[in-house]
């Protein structure tokens, strides 16, 4: 029976960074140090233990997000280490939906990157608390002043230094800690488990009591008793400090910040002590909140065994020896194996066969899980990435998980013709573990469709394919994934009427649609009045408006950006029916949405090239060529360092021009930033393409 600890003394954390920041090798470290692994894993060599998956070891990246469990000086710390490159950036946003708090891991070289960025705008989003360590203090040109810099004007964060490398670059042995006043120096063991926790030395005395000054000064802002005591020259103890640094981070007006080299095996220690220090356990978190799927009243759930169950489903894997494998946060009240749950998201209950304790890929069968556990169950039919699961006497349904949309496209088919059915199902499967990954018929050639966030996403979904389900297919060349919105209001009305003798079917809609700002996608609302279209048919002229929204009436592409009002219908008392109006709505849609002055859209992409000042006029020539726009050049250790925002089709194949462009020196980085219109001419050249079937890359 797992020990059980009391809510204060748990930590749900998420370690995140910029791709070989070193989230892997300090999440390994961590394991390490706590017990739960005897030998150090390494992303190099193809061993850590979080990177499970055989494609993980290969390419030395983490794919999935997994999940952990351990223990630090009588607290339990649930741990999920993300993945940082962008093309999983859905792994991150499901995990910070569950999560607490969050290490951010910055290098110590690189300081604050593409990727750094995106991860800190989803922590925001979903007001998560953080703490930084800045990583890779060992490695030659480490300049923690510039990546401290970078957090206040790259991101708005309002650092607070905690501690003071001792050293840097290959001289780096430990930090001083100016809470507690204390030097940490792990000098020359090279395993990290040998430190000496010792009075500051005479040569660090005055920058010590300067810096805590610093820290004191910028924490009075937060607390006044603490602005008292340092005013009136009070000595302030230790524990007070950090409790105003706790209280200060879990708010999120200050972000604490520390220093080490994981690789070296170097901070490891005071970083779990920062993560109980100033990390919010369950119960400093405001209580999760939700509607009832019946009155839609919002509702709240204490984080406490004795409230009623409410759980979210966060995560689907497949497992080969257990079936699927749901992911839960357990947010209130209790479960026990062989208890009931009701899905409260699909109107279903099921009961409880498995819970499992997760290790990586390993787990351990527990009877219960609590408030504020991170758990696995088992061979649970039918759920689904954000399902809300409760007691069906006390349902509650909380919060979705929002998912950016896939922007590139590629055509798949079996390589033998016999595989199809196997292949659809896999396809199947990837695509409930995957709420970015889509699958889509192409109305023109009957030929499947499959959408991702990058070619590395869907390479490594195929890779997957041809490993867990033994399908092999070809993948066509990428193309990007347009959307259609419109420009303007208009009306459109939908009827469906058929009379085939005895009862015939009826269903008649009025709509108006109108343009949404940019990435907020579909809105609906009803405003019908006094009954012309009975309450129980509503749902389903929104789902004949949701299909129709799959295939647009430019080019058959998903619509977009655009708010759909039902304003006015009218029904027959005999002959009206769900199907009918599912049919008045899709009609009414595409009605509609021909006299909105539609139009397409392109992804746009957020690129970092960095490269020596001698290339930059090529560089920034070839991006103005590709339709970009330049937004920021700066320096970092001698390189220019470029960000501009370019369209997704311009940007296939830079990889090989900006190493011709540069001999080979120049790298570039670049994620999703929104979806963006696309100028008349290339648009009716794309369309042109798209209806040739001719893959858009000029």
């Amino acid at each position: 029976m797992t020990q059980r600890y009391p809510l204060r003394k748990v930590r749900n954390i998420g370690i995140m960074a910029h791709i070989d920041a070193g989230k892997t090798t300090t999440t390994e470290r961590i394991l390490f140090f706590t017990g739960i692994t005897y030998k150090m894993g390494e992303v190099d060599e193809g061993t850590a233990v979080m990177d499970w998956m055989a494609l993980e070891q290969e390419r030395g990246i983490t794919i999935t997000s997994a999940a952990t469990t351990c223990y630090w000086e009588n607290h339990r710390i649930n741990i999920i280490d993300t993945p940082g490159h962008v093309d999983f950036t859905a792994e991150v946003e499901r995990s910070l939906r569950v999560l607490d708090g969050a290490v951010v891991i910055l290098c110590g070289v690189g300081g604050v990157e593409p990727q750094s960025e995106t991860v800190w705008r989803q922590a925001d989003r979903y007001k998560v608390p953080r703490l930084v360590y800045i990583n890779k203090m060992d490695r030659v040109g480490a300049d923690p002043e510039k990546a401290i810099e970078q957090l206040r004007t790259r991101i708005a964060a309002n650092p607070l230094v905690i501690q003071i490398p001792l050293g840097r670059e290959e001289k780096f042995r430990g930090v001083i800690d100016i809470v507690e006043m204390k030097e940490i120096d792990w000098g020359d063991d090279l395993l990290g488990t040998k430190f000496e926790v010792k009075n500051i030395s005479d040569e660090y005395k005055d920058e010590a009591q300067e810096k805590r000054n610093e820290m004191i000064e910028q924490l009075s802002d937060m607390d006044d008793l603490l602005m008292e005591k340092y005013l009136d020259g009070s000595e302030i103890p230790p524990e007070e400090i950090k409790q105003v640094i706790r209280k200060a981070t879990n708010s999120l007006d200050l972000v604490p910040v520390i220093f080490g080299a994981s690789f070296k095996n170097k901070g490891i220690q005071s970083l779990l002590n920062a993560v109980i220090d100033y990390l919010p356990s369950p119960v400093d978190i405001p209580p999760i909140q939700g509607h009832h799927p019946r009155t839609n009243n919002v509702e709240t759930r204490k984080a406490s065994d004795d409230e009623p169950f409410s759980a979210l489903v966060f995560k689907i894997t497949n497992d080969p020896h257990i079936g699927s494998l749901s992911f839960i946060r357990v947010y209130s009240g209790k479960m026990k194996v062989g208890s009931s749950v009701y899905n409260a998201t699909k109107g279903e209950e099921g009961r409880v066969a498995r819970i499992l304790e997760m290790h990586s890929n390993k787990r351990k069968d527990i009877k219960e899980a609590y408030t504020g556990d991170i758990v696995a169950l088992g061979a649970m039919k039918n759920f689904s990435t954000g399902d809300s699961l409760c007691l069906r006497n006390h349902p509650l349904i909380l919060e979705q998980i929002k998912f950016p949309e896939p922007v590139i496209s590629a055509y798949i088919e079996p390589k033998l013709k016999r595989e199809h059915s196997k292949l659809a199902e896999s396809l199947a499967k990837l695509k409930k573990e995957d709420p970015t990954f889509k699958i889509k018929q192409d109305p023109m050639t009957g030929q499947t469709l499959v959408y991702g966030m990058g070619e590395l996403h869907l390479e490594v979904l195929m890779d997957r394919m041809e490993r867990e389900f033994g399908v092999s297919a070809n993948l066509g060349r990428p193309q990007v994934a347009y959307k259609e919105t419109i420009t303007a209001l208009s009306e459109g009305e939908g009827k469906y009427v058929r009379q085939t003798g005895g009862r015939g079917q009826y269903g008649h809609c009025k709509i108006i649609v109108e343009p949404l700002r940019r990435g907020l996608g579909l809105e609906f609302v009803d405003d019908t009045r006094s009954g012309v279209i009975p309450r129980e048919f509503i749902p389903y002229v929104i789902k004949g408006i949701k299909e129709a929204v799959e295939t647009g009436v430019i080019a058959g592409l998903p619509v977009t950006d655009v708010k759909v009002t039902i304003i006015d219908g009218s029904y027959h008392e005999v002959d009206s029916s769900s199907i009918a109006f599912k049919i008045a709505g899709s009609l009414a849609f595409k009605d509609a949405m021909s006299k909105a002055k539609p139009i397409l859209l392109e992804p746009i992409m957020s690129v970092e090239v960095v490269a020596s000042d001698e290339y930059l006029g090529d560089i920034v020539g070839g991006i103005n060529s590709r339709r970009g726009k330049i937004e920021e050049m700066d320096m970092r250790k001698g390189s220019r360092v470029l960000k501009a925002l370019v369209p997704l089709e311009e940007m296939f194949g830079y990889a090989t021009i900006l190493r011709t462009l540069t001999q080979g020196r120049g790298v570039f980085s670049m994620e999703f930033f929104r979806y963006g219109t696309i100028p008349t001419p290339i648009m009716e050249e794309i369309i042109a393409k798209m209806e040739g079937r001719v893959p858009a890359h000029r």
